[in-house]
């Protein structure tokens, strides 16, 4: 049930958003002002944005940077919603668009909804069926971690505070897949092993990213896949075959 809540909000996200965009919005970005930032990242890549790998802590929000061919925009993201869109310099944005760690970077934003669907799943199998008022909460909390916003211990709840820890754990997976090892890995491995570890926690493709990599010997990587909390390790070819999936010990 949840899952279609959050699918259909995420449709329909910009119909009812407060802020105003400034001058410097780009038109076609102007509706995502105020958007929950969770949501609106798979909405930035349909209208053909990706990711770089440029993000920035800057006072109480966080700025990051998307482009789309030569275009290049910054995001401010303040307790979990865009709360800026601003054009920025082709510099900004590290120059061509093509690279594969901007693709990769690409791609570890765009499983921020899924990233939450499948925590919120897996909390409530763990502690029964909850309201529809816990499950807002959870994604309130889940949103601030991922992107930096401090705990809110004037409006804190038992949602609030479960979905805060599970979002700061989100947000240490995506550091760690980001960082230059782990993006040296070839592109088909770290896909492969991915997929397998989506279904090794029966979680929603794209919900596991690699946060660590090792040279196994004879041709083979290990790879150490976060799914949410959860840990598995990958030893993967470098075309994409798998050998073994494994819990982590």
């Amino acid at each position: 049930m949840f899952t279609r809540r959050l699918a259909a909000t995420s449709l329909a996200f910009a119909v009812g958003l407060a802020s105003t965009a400034s001058a410097q919005t780009p038109p076609r970005l102007s509706d995502m002002v105020g958007a929950r930032a969770g949501q609106a990242e798979g909405e930035l890549q349909r209208r053909g944005y990706q990711a770089t790998n440029r993000s920035e802590v800057v006072g109480d929000g966080r700025m990051t940077y998307w482009r789309r061919g030569d275009e290049c925009v910054s995001i401010m993201t303040r307790d979990g919603r865009y709360d800026s869109i601003n054009q920025a310099g082709r510099s900004e944005c590290g120059g061509g668009s093509n690279s594969s760690s901007d693709r990769a970077a690409a791609a570890v934003a765009g499983v921020a909804l899924i990233g939450l669907v499948a925590a919120l799943a897996s909390h409530n199998r763990r502690h029964g069926e909850t309201d529809r008022d816990h499950d807002r909460e959870y994604e309130r909390g889940y949103q601030a971690a991922l992107y930096g916003a401090d705990y809110d211990d004037r409006h804190e709840t038992e949602g609030y505070h479960d979905g805060y820890l599970a979002g700061e754990a989100e947000a240490s997976n995506r550091r760690h897949s980001n960082s230059r090892w782990v993006r040296g890995a070839p592109d088909a491995a770290q896909q492969a092993c991915s997929r397998r570890a989506d279904e090794f926690q029966n979680r929603p493709y794209g919900s596991s990213v690699p946060i660590s990599v090792r040279d196994a010997g004879n041709g083979e990587l290990e790879l150490t896949m976060a799914t949410g909390s959860y840990r598995s390790i990958c030893r993967v070819t470098a075309s994409g075959n798998i050998r073994s999936m494994d819990p982590y010990y």
